[in-house]
């Protein structure tokens, strides 16, 4: 009986179809190299996958075939055509092993022999070295990109691709669609779902000219992007990017606090400061909301619970004697400014310090391992000392490279949100002025730990670092004289533990 062959094509990507080394180009090699060698293709296996990863459904089918002797082997283009990652290779030199004939279109390798073996175990290797080094620079190309502000990756909705190492700019037709969507889920009277009509209705259209689908608009909700931040979604890592934003801060983080923890936001008639973060001290269920009479209570429901209502005046009254203590007079403001121009001008001191530390060690290092050559030349040392001491000073000057790369790449993000929150401690004491609900509930999460709601009262539970500050006269001070430098120095201490703390976690 006539023996029977498989041919396998690859293309890595469906555009290669049409160019390059295409499908049609890799099949009339092989249809030539059969008719050479007498070889009756009976069928084609035909693929658009990178061989740099395994789990091609194809190239997988092809195998279990072959391994069930449905054919007596196959003819692939070239090696890089059916293996550019070990494993793969591996299987099919499994399949050699039992007899099944492997051959390559474009090169002459007798798999038979052991010199053939070991010539296409070397290019098989080759070209996982090849993958792994354009896998490595392609990643170093995307980084680079990032740290210049360039985002190397399609625009979102809302703004256009400038070509290769140009920034991303507003599209004049959607950018304030874009905004508008923003601005008007912020508001928190449209669930998702409707947000989708509604900015379809106004025009909203995804880069294929359609509407914006559910998880589209969710995606462009949670985007920094639009604030001017580049997030890669795959490490979490965020870069700051140089083209111009399109929402303000300030709606984009409501639209997160929205978000937060929820697929459809709901639509409530009334829109309640406290809704969901009041619980009863004696059953643990949380308060409801209700208004009565043009005022707002706060109900326990839990049948037999001696915790009945409460008015939201009388919590908001709780909550500001307890934020009272947080207000920093001048003389406290005065000295926290300078401490934090200190602690920015020492830290890039530091750095500095540091930096200038890790060149004059890399430049000895590399004066060692000059001197060591100059040894191995002289004859003072033989290969084997000069390649274990040569490791050795690499590694050392690697990791002093790894710990300057680390020293330029430093941020004070711990430092920037406690100033931050030393800013909106002083706004605590105008709780009551406050007329959105969103900011009085955006305050008091940040603030409190914990509000609960008895019988005839309410408790309210700062923060750690809320707490530092509240009490910072009477843990800190020791005495009623002590200075406020040294009372605000030894606390803005640990209130960086508190945030150094949070950036690690």
């Amino acid at each position: 009986m006539e023996k029977q062959y498989f041919s396998y094509i690859r293309v890595s990507t469906t555009k290669q179809g049409d160019h390059g080394v295409s499908l049609q180009e890799q099949h009339d090699a092989i249809v030539r190299y059969a008719q050479r060698q007498n070889l009756r293709i009976v069928r084609s296996f035909d693929e658009r996958e990178t061989a740099a990863k395994r789990g091609r459904p194809v190239f997988s089918e092809m195998l279990r075939l072959l391994k069930h002797g449905n054919a007596s082997g196959v003819v692939i283009h070239k090696i890089d055509r059916g293996a550019r990652n070990l494993k793969d290779w591996a299987d099919l030199a499994e399949l050699i092993d039992i007899g099944v004939e492997v051959h390559f279109a474009n090169e002459s390798l007798d798999l038979n022999t052991r010199g053939g073996r070991l010539s296409a175990d070397i290019q098989a290797v080759v070209a996982a070295d090849f993958i792994r080094n354009l896998r490595e620079e392609t990643k170093k190309g995307f980084y680079g990109r990032l740290k210049q502000g360039l985002y190397p990756i399609c625009a979102p909705i809302g703004y256009l691709d400038r070509g290769g190492g140009q920034a991303k700019v507003p599209d004049p037709k959607m950018a304030g669609l874009v905004r508008e969507a923003f601005d008007v889920y912020a508001t928190g009277n449209f669930s998702l779902p409707h947000l989708v009509e509604e900015m379809y209705r106004r025009g909203l259209r995804n880069r294929r000219g359609n509407k914006v689908s559910l998880n589209g608009m969710s995606t462009m909700l949670n985007n920094p992007f639009y604030v001017g931040l580049m997030r890669i979604r795959k490490t979490g890592e965020s870069f700051p990017g140089i083209h111009s934003p399109v929402v303000s801060k300030q709606v984009f983080d409501t639209v997160r606090w929205i978000l937060d923890g929820k697929t459809v936001v709901r639509t409530h008639k009334h829109e309640f400061p406290f809704s969901r973060m009041i619980r009863c001290i004696l059953c643990g269920c949380t308060a409801m909301a209700e208004l009565q009479k043009g005022h707002t209570y706060y109900r326990c429901h839990t049948k037999d619970c001696e915790t009945k209502t409460m008015r939201e005046d009388r919590i908001e009254n709780v909550m500001a004697q307890a934020f009272a203590p947080l207000q920093l007079n001048d003389e406290e403001m005065a000295y926290v400014h300078q401490w934090f121009a200190w602690a920015r001008f020492h830290k890039q001191e530091r750095a500095k310090q540091e930096l200038e530390a890790c060149a004059l060690q890399l430049a000895q290092l590399r004066e060692r391992l000059t001197r060591l050559t100059d040894a191995y030349l002289d004859g003072a040392i033989d290969k084997s000392l000069l390649d274990e001491r040569r490791i050795s000073l690499l590694l050392e000057e690697a990791g002093v490279k790894q710990r300057m790369h680390d020293l330029e790449a430093g941020n004070d993000a711990a430092l920037t949100r406690l100033e931050e929150y030393l800013e909106l401690v002083q706004t605590a004491s105008n709780l009551q002025k406050m007329t959105l609900p969103l900011e009085k509930r955006t305050l008091v999460k940040k603030l409190t730990s914990n509000l609960a709601l008895g019988p005839e009262r309410a408790v309210i539970t700062l923060r750690n670092a809320a707490q530092l500050i509240a009490n910072r006269r009477q843990v800190l001070s020791g005495s009623p004289n002590r200075g406020v430098p040294r009372t605000w120095d030894s606390l803005m201490q640990r209130l960086m533990q508190v945030f150094e703390h949070e950036e690690a976690a």
